[in-house]
């Protein structure tokens, strides 16, 4: 369906150099990292790198930021009763927002560093996101789980965010309960993680 996926700018693994470091840790902190690892059928050291990268991408900011965690459930609950009207006054108030953490966490706000906020964010959140190239088309796909309202609040605000920064350019979504994708042509060699 998507030919380039290995394009996919989340499943590109660069050479990195890497450097051995040694930390002193509890018996039971290490004991629950084994466990852990275990159970995802991962190594330590692939859990312990996920853990310092989510702390190095999104959580050392979050707090500075005003980030709170919510249960998924109040999420849902409070998108039952949302319609057009308060889904557009929810991103009108989510937008600078949204501007503002960008430009702290990147030093500058565009579409790349604002894609790449957002992936941060979702990944976090723990929010399945996936972005595929095909030819010069880019389809971001996010999958929520929290009820069409909250698709719908999902595409009106990647709509409006695209439209800030490329107005001439139209996006299509298709949508449903859990999952909204969103395409539009980029070019095949735009890369939100090279700015």
């Amino acid at each position: 369906m998507y030919l380039n996926t290995l394009k996919n700018s989340i499943h590109t693994q660069k050479k990195e150099k890497t450097k051995t470091v040694s930390y002193r840790l509890s018996d039971a902190l290490i004991s629950e990292l084994e466990s852990d690892a275990m159970q995802k059928g991962i190594s330590q050291n692939v859990l312990i790198k996920q853990i310092l990268e989510k702390y190095v991408q999104w959580d050392r900011y979050s707090e500075k930021i005003g980030m709170i965690p919510v249960p998924k459930g109040i999420l849902e609950s409070l998108g039952v009763n949302l319609e057009g009207q308060d889904i557009n006054m929810i991103v009108d108030i989510i937008k600078p927002i949204i501007k503002d953490n960008v430009m702290f966490l990147k030093d500058k706000y565009d579409l790349k560093r604002c894609i790449e906020t957002l992936k941060d964010y979702m990944r976090a959140s723990g929010m399945n996101s996936d972005h595929r190239i095909e030819g010069p088309l880019h389809h971001f796909i996010i999958q929520h789980d929290l009820g069409m309202s909250w698709s719908l609040f999902t595409e009106q605000l990647l709509k409006e965010i695209f439209h800030e920064f490329l107005p001439d350019k139209n996006m299509k979504t298709q949508t449903t309960d859990s999952t909204v994708i969103a395409t539009i042509a980029l070019g095949s060699d735009f890369d939100e993680h090279k700015y």
